[in-house]
């Protein structure tokens, strides 16, 4: 039985020049870094591309990388920083929760969830598609918390914030989800939540 080496074996042999190994913290950790920067682009292509430049920027930076953190928390804050430098290069804009537009917007997005009946009945299917009209901020920190396990302080050091501040955040990025889910479930949320 093969021994799975673990995220600083595999730094360790990048750093001393066997950087083929490089390719296997990249599928470790993709899916994920894809899925937050899919949170903050809510753009297939864009998400993709913020992706690339993130595991780049992790291997020109793996040199700076100190064993304080897990590797991941280090890597989501690279995603975190790359995901808000390329929204600000764009000028996309990001509407808070609380603005009477987005009741409109969401209303948009409802004909799109019409489309496919039999996939709509998965919870999981709600939930991301709740998390995708939350704000970037709101998502990053649900999908952080409940997906990439993160603890609050692990979430404060990839985001620069006290763990405090991570957790009223928290806090009302769920508030705002239960009111997505129920927008989106009617009275079908009481028995997701």
């Amino acid at each position: 039985m093969q021994h799975k080496q673990s995220d600083i074996d595999l730094i360790t042999e990048v750093l001393s020049g066997n950087t083929s190994v490089y390719s296997e913290l990249v599928k470790r950790h993709q899916r994920f870094v894809f899925t937050l920067a899919m949170r903050f682009s809510k753009n297939r292509e864009d998400a993709e591309e913020i992706a690339q430049d993130c595991f780049i920027k992790a291997y020109r930076a793996l040199g700076t990388y100190k064993q304080t953190a897990k590797f991941s928390t280090w890597l989501y804050t690279i995603t975190y920083t790359t995901s808000m430098s390329f929204l600000r290069k764009k000028r996309v804009e990001v509407q808070s929760i609380d603005e009477t537009d987005s009741i409109i917007q969401l209303e948009n997005h409802i004909s799109d969830f019409n489309a496919d009946v039999v996939e709509k009945k998965s919870g999981y299917v709600y939930l991301n598609q709740a998390i995708a009209l939350l704000s970037a901020d709101d998502a990053s920190i649900i999908t952080l918390f409940y997906q990439g396990e993160q603890s609050l302080e692990e979430i404060g050091k990839a985001l620069n914030m006290e763990s405090n501040t991570v957790k009223v955040k928290l806090h009302r990025a769920r508030i705002r989800l239960k009111e997505k889910l129920q927008y989106l479930l009617k009275d079908e949320v009481k028995e997701l939540l």
